[in-house]
């Protein structure tokens, strides 16, 4: 490669990762106001999704982690398959 070419890929990258970072932070958001909304109750029915809050134990941290898990009809990715489950530890 040219240095050119090195120079807008660097810059094609450093976009890129402020992109993730701020959709990160967004998501991080929206799963404070999920957890904010469902209060107390261990389920949030929304249409056709379902999320709930719950602490998963791991051999790493046998004390437990706060999950936020949703299920529901997510879209197909590009070169994968969906089982429509997803999991994102809190912290």
């Amino acid at each position: 490669m040219s240095n050119h070419e090195l120079e807008s890929k660097v810059r094609e990258l450093r976009q890129l990762q402020a992109l993730i970072e701020e959709a990160q932070t967004e998501a991080e958001t929206i799963k404070d106001q999920l957890k904010a909304h469902m209060g107390s109750a261990d389920e949030l029915r929304a249409g056709e999704y379902k999320v709930t809050w719950k602490t998963v134990k791991f051999a790493q941290n046998p004390r437990g982690t706060r999950c936020l898990y949703y299920t529901g009809s997510l879209p197909k990715i590009q070169g994968g398959d969906s089982d429509g489950t997803q999991t994102r530890s809190a912290q």
